[in-house]
């Protein structure tokens, strides 16, 4: 026997056709772990393309600085390049998800960390005047462009 599972007693391989066999094939293809441990490639490559390119189109909230509060420079803000990057994780594995990832996604997630974000006493609590920092109800969430090489691509 070479390994526990890999041949019967005999020396034959598993019949394919028996319930819970596996072929050989099977067998070399679950011991590449080369494909099983690739992770699946990022749908986005970084942080800022998540937030610039999907989540300030989608979360679309009025800030006017007194209810809400958001920073067009969110990278100057620590808590919020935390509280981003984890819903940038997030949503990419659950994206994967075709049943319910994205439900979870919004539930878990963006339904958590987006009030902690706007609201006036959290980590923008001192971006609360200017065009950079506010918009009108309808638009996406504002946006400054980071400084080149801060956040580079993962793919």
């Amino acid at each position: 026997m070479s390994q526990w599972g890999d041949d019967y007693p005999d020396g034959s391989d598993v019949d394919v056709d028996e319930p819970g066999g596996t072929s050989s094939a099977d067998q070399d293809a679950r011991n590449d772990s080369s494909v099983a441990d690739a992770p699946p490639p990022l749908y986005y490559a970084s942080v800022d393309e998540f937030v610039r390119l999907y989540l300030r189109l989608v979360y679309r909230r009025r800030v006017d600085g007194r209810n809400r509060c958001w920073a067009g420079r969110w990278w100057e803000y620590e808590e919020a390049i935390i509280r981003l990057e984890a819903l940038w994780r997030a949503w990419e594995h659950l994206r994967l998800d075709p049943a319910t990832g994205m439900s979870v996604w919004w539930r878990d997630h963006a339904d958590h960390h987006m009030p902690v974000l706007l609201d006036p006493d959290g980590p923008f609590s001192d971006a609360t005047e200017g065009e950079e920092n506010t918009n009108r109800r309808g638009d996406p969430l504002p946006y400054v462009t980071p400084p080149a090489g801060l956040f580079p691509g993962e793919r």
